[in-house]
């Protein structure tokens, strides 16, 4: 009998598959409960899923249950389900949409910079995308007005739309590949706005802190600092290996069409060749249907649209990888010592647990 098919009667569904002290670990985690397909995934099969947790939480489950079973259930629980209150999260703000989502975004941000409509318009549409994801995979243990959600949401757009309008009008001047980054300074900038004040009433009264037996044992401030501190480096972190690299591309690519024939070097043609073949360029109207440019031939015209394809492929690849590697540069399930609390928080746990209970923890959101 294989493993996946072993008995189930003392399986610990809550368990993790992999250890989460380790960064590794944390990365296999959550590569499982991101992924983009689950996104896709009927509402029925989610909420088989929520039944199939509950019940194996309770030690009952249907005859002939296999662990394979469990485990996908597991994974279509997380990836859909708040884990502080349990509720389904709207398709949009789940962690799993991070891809399609920030596909379809970064490509248009990174290819629409130019003019200050596009600018704001882009911006606009990406805070508005992450004001949604940080209120769904918010610590729910802290509940939001919709007087705060407003107010987080325009000060984080207006933030960011600032934010890239001041730095295009800086870099009219510079050199294109400069402009190019400003989306990427300006979504860093919103999310250090942003995340904090779709979290603020954590901030103001404090996130629930726990027991390792999950006890609730009071309210800080201080985890809660340190928890959105975690999230904003991880929502950084997550974008820059797109919005950094993918620009130095797209602007290699626009270049190519100052190549001329007689004098580009061999480098340069065999990169021509290439691009024409993936379909990163295009001919002009009566260009010989050949990706070999001969002597006197006119240069090919690069397609934006095709560029901007491109990169939101590009971008798509590195979201694949870096969702998970950002969420899992931090435990979302945080351990800290009763040393860094509050001090009358401290004063309340020595009173009631004495030397105890060294450590609290708190689930610090993604």
């Amino acid at each position: 009998m294989s493993k996946m098919e072993g008995d189930v009667s003392g399986f610990n569904i809550d368990a993790p598959r992999w250890d989460q002290r380790t960064f590794l670990g944390r990365v296999k985690h959550f590569f499982n409960i991101t992924d983009p397909r689950t996104v896709l995934v009927p509402e029925q099969e989610l909420d088989w899923a929520k039944v199939m947790v509950e019940k194996s939480r309770t030690g009952v489950v249907p005859p002939g249950t296999q662990v394979e079973q469990l485990l996908y259930a597991k994974k279509l629980y997380d990836s859909a389900f708040h884990p502080d209150t349990g509720e389904k999260m709207n398709v949009i703000g789940r962690m799993s949409f991070q891809v399609p989502g920030g596909m379809i975004i970064t490509g248009f941000m990174l290819q629409f910079y130019r003019t200050m409509p596009a600018v704001i318009f882009w911006q606009w549409v990406n805070q508005s995308f992450n004001a949604l994801v940080n209120y769904t995979n918010r610590n729910a243990a802290s509940p939001t007005s919709l007087r705060q959600m407003a107010l987080s949401y325009i000060s984080a757009t207006t933030t960011a739309v600032a934010t890239a309008v001041s730095m295009n009008m800086l870099t009219k001047k510079a050199p294109p590949l400069v402009g190019r980054w400003v989306p990427f300074a300006a979504v860093a900038a919103a999310n250090c706005v942003n995340i904090p004040m779709m979290r603020q009433q954590e901030l103001i009264e404090g996130i629930c802190v726990k027991d390792r037996n999950d006890n609730e044992i009071g309210q800080s401030r201080r985890a809660a600092a340190i928890g959105i501190t975690q999230v904003v480096i991880s929502r950084i972190t997550m974008a820059a290996p797109g919005m950094i690299l993918l620009p130095v591309l797209m602007e290699r690519l626009e270049k190519l069409c100052f190549m001329k024939g007689p004098h580009q070097s061999l480098l340069a043609a065999r990169f021509r060749h290439h691009a024409w073949f993936l379909g990163l360029v295009c001919r002009k109207q009566g260009e010989p249907p050949s990706p070999r440019s001969e002597p006197g031939l006119s240069c090919l015209r690069v397609s934006r649209w095709l560029i901007a394809g491109r990169a939101g492929m590009g971008f798509t690849l590195s979201l694949i990888f870096m969702v998970p590697v950002a969420c899992g540069l931090f435990p979302q399930k945080c351990e800290l010592p009763v040393s860094y609390l509050e001090p009358e928080l401290q004063d309340t746990i020595r009173a009631k647990y004495r030397e105890l209970v060294p450590y609290v923890y708190f689930n610090k959101g993604l």
